[in-house]
């Protein structure tokens, strides 16, 4: 496909932009180095006991080295950003979170949200619907790439793609979530949330210069600069550019992206303001998508050797967004603090995308079809609340209320090619795009499709006993869901208003101060169904779907590591038509439901000096209950694994100061492709190796990467989430250097 012709202008900026940036920051750098130099002692003659020209430096050396190998090992953090509570610590939340850092992300050369979250046990990444998008599955259910939070926010997320240079921290929460941030805008997240934070200036001057290689042929690199200054350095500034263009370990794929933030912040004793604004760009052209099993495949076919692209060269998807935030903080008084977010999202995407549904298995014939999508949305959102605490009596209150909003326009089109050419997903046939079908919409010019608005207010109350050995959350949260719909013609045919009610109960107790025992019950929030088709209540709307969660752990914390395990069950109910009586006429009703429930047992920390490790465990049973006629009661659901493991091991060699090897092991369970529980894919196992040195360059730390993911290139269908197969990628090899000035 001819590059779009804004490519090489873009690059050209930003080559630009990067050396322009870089050697302001070098010369903002150079009298800060002078100045630390000039506070060392030089050093004394020897002969004349007079100090000596050159001031010696080796100690300050020593000392950036050490600081620079300490950033490194900061791999995931305890506690994290849980919405209408704000940020809690990981012992005093009644929910499993985590933090995964920005050095775990720059150690090992993630270029995408799914490859950070593939460190998380309880987290499966996968593809959208029939395109590139990642989509990632929690706990057994789907959170889809709309639904990533920023700092609290839904909707300003760029939805498809994200670029993860550009954040401090990724954040997971398991369990439901809609009294902690409110009903998901696509209404996925029911068994987990992921939240982004941004990073802000840091307290100490940082220059951080990075360039990186990935097989087949992808170079990049990333420019991070933080100041801080005027009087008690209460103003800030961030700035992070970052790009990668080039052919993916994948034959024929080929991956360009571009992201730049900027982050304003300002504080004084009692006010705090941050102002985020970023742009990103990702394209991916003849990617290898997903796989469907069509009527006459009647088993799972081998998966292909894992760098073949039974893609087609024609498919492609384009994504380019501009989004950010305004974050206002202010102390009315001690322990009272009123707050504001604003943010918003402008998104833009075009793709061709392309099917292969098999036929026949065990050749691995099928056919391909077509679908062009030009994609516009606009959305914002808004957070606004109070925290106070307050004591009455011998109780500690924390006092939590607010609300949210958020305004989501879509606007979209399609073109679609029904002619299905032949192709085989093992030879690599490749045939000309099919010709567009049905056109629906203006494909120059997409029309809006449909008008979300999420409103809601809610309330809490943390209640802390006996010098915070005990603690219990009460709360809820009011949402109204109203989302409009039209044609083509921009004619409404579709209405939806309904309101609810989220409760949440958590209780959090300390036997002793390292240790937790909670309890939580808390509910997911989605748009309930209207009925359609040839049933006897068409138009009927139902309310919203509660999903509903009991979870119940344990959390041990030090200073060098931290450990939990917990149990959980969630309920969500789903919708279809049944019979009525002995007719033939059918009703459309909320009967159904998919329960899940597991154990997770989560390890992240030091456990010797030198050895770190994180990752865990998790057993999913997923069973679809009340099924139509009770056919697939008891069976397990599409696409989840009935248990993962998950190990990320980095050691420091002792004999040489500065090296440090790293591994990770990804283990997945069987996964069903098909309700009825005949056909699924095998488990899996996949191995990384990598190494990282620090050392002095000039003055300057300097930390060498080289790493290879998928070790034995192990042949594998990664995920049948949804019931399509997604392979895995290939041995790949990745290499950087960073250099902190």
């Amino acid at each position: 496909m001819p590059r779009p012709i804004l490519y090489p202008l873009r690059t050209v900026a930003l080559s630009a932009l990067l050396a322009s940036t870089a050697h302001t920051a070098f010369a903002q750098t150079a009298p800060a180095t002078a100045a630390a130099n000039a506070t060392v002692p030089a050093k004394t003659s020897a002969a004349t006991g007079d100090a000596a020209a050159t001031p010696d430096t080796t100690a300050n050396d020593e000392k950036i080295l050490v600081t620079a190998q300490r950033r490194n090992q900061i791999l995931v953090r305890s506690g994290g950003q849980l919405g209408a509570l704000g940020n809690v610590k990981g012992l005093d939340a009644p929910f499993n979170i985590r933090s995964y850092s920005s050095s775990l992300i720059v150690n090992q050369q993630s270029e995408t949200l799914g490859q950070v979250l593939q460190n998380d046990p309880s987290v499966r990444t996968t593809f959208g619907y029939g395109n590139f998008s990642e989509l990632f599955v929690i706990r057994g259910f789907a959170l889809n790439g709309d639904d990533v939070a920023i700092d609290g926010l839904y909707g300003i997320t760029p939805r498809q793609l994200v670029s993860p240079e550009l954040y401090d921290q990724v954040q997971v929460i398991n369990g439901a979530s809609a009294f902690l941030f409110g009903a998901a805008p696509s209404g996925s997240g029911i068994g987990g949330s992921v939240n982004l934070v941004p990073k802000i200036a840091e307290a100490a001057p940082l220059t951080r210069l990075t360039g990186n290689y990935t097989s087949g042929s992808i170079g990049g690199g990333n420019l991070d600069v933080s100041r801080r200054f005027g009087q008690d350095h209460a103003f800030g500034f961030r700035l992070n550019v970052a790009g990668h263009s080039g052919d993916a370990a994948i034959n024929h794929e080929h991956r360009d992206a571009t992201a730049i933030s900027g982050a304003f912040d300002w504080h004084d004793d009692k006010t705090r303001i941050s102002m985020n604004i970023a742009y990103q760009q990702q394209d991916v052209d003849w990617g290898r998508g997903a796989v469907f099993l069509g009527a006459t495949a009647t088993s799972v076919p081998r998966a292909p050797s894992p760098s073949s692209n039974y893609g087609q060269p024609w498919t492609y998807t384009h994504l380019n967004d501009v989004f950010g935030m305004l974050n206002i903080e202010h102390d009315l008084m001690k322990d009272v603090t009123l707050y504001a977010k604003f943010g918003s999202l402008g998104d833009q995407e075009r793709g061709n995308y392309g099917t292969t549904t098999i036929a026949n298995s065990a050749t691995g014939d099928g056919t391909v079809g077509a679908l062009y999508v030009p994609y516009n949305q606009n959305n914002e959102s808004v957070q606004a609340g109070l925290r106070a605490k307050v004591r009455l009596g011998p109780v500690m209150n924390q006092f939590n209320m607010g609300g949210n909003g958020l305004w989501e326009d879509t606007r979209t089109a399609y073109a679609l090619g029904l002619t299905a050419p032949a192709v085989n997903i093992y030879q690599h046939n490749y045939v000309a795009a099919p010709a567009e079908t049905y056109v629906g919409g203006n494909l120059a010019n997409p029309k809006t499709i449909s008008f979300t608005r999420l409103h809601s207010i809610f309330f809490s109350d943390t209640a802390s006993f006996f010098d915070n050995r005990a603690s219990i959350i009460a709360g809820f949260r009011y949402q109204n869901i109203m989302t409009n719909g039209y044609d083509y013609t921009y004619v409404r045919n579709a209405h939806y208003n309904q309101s609810a009610i989220s409760p949440v109960v958590g209780v959090v107790l300390h036997p002793v101060r390292q240790m937790s025992v909670y309890f939580n019950r808390i509910e997911g929030l989605a748009q309930g169904p209207t009925a359609s088709g040839n049933v006897t209540n068409v138009g009927e709307v139902f309310p919203p779907y509660r999903s509903v969660q009991y979870e119940i752990g344990s959390k041990y914390e030090t200073a060098h590591y931290s450990a939990s395990i917990s149990l959980y069950q969630i309920a969500q109910p789903n919708a279809y038509a049944t019979s009525v009586g002995n007719s033939t006429a059918m009703v459309y009703s909320v009967n159904g439901q998919q329960r899940n429930r597991g154990i997770e047992a989560m390890f992240e920390g030091e456990i010797i000096h030198g050895l770190r490790v994180n990752g865990g465990a998790t057993l999913i049973q997923a069973d679809q209950r009340h099924t139509a006629g009770g056919t697939q009661d008891g069976k397990t659901a599409i696409g989840v694994p009935n248990y993962t493991i998950n190990a990320n091991v980095e050691y420091d060699l002792p004999f040489m100061k500065g090296a440090t090897v790293t591994g990770r092991v990804v283990h997945t369970g069987k996964q069903w492709v098909n309700a009825t529980n005949t056909l699924h894919i095998g488990e899996w196992t996949t191995f990384d190796l990598g190494a990282r040195y620090t050392f002095d360059a000039w003055h300057t730390p300097v930390t060498g990467r080289f790493g290879v993911d998928n070790v034995a290139n192990e042949r594998y269908w990664s995920s049948a989430f949804g019931g399509y197969l997604y392979e895995g990628l290939p041995r790949t090899f990745k290499l950087s250097f960073t250099a902190d000035f």
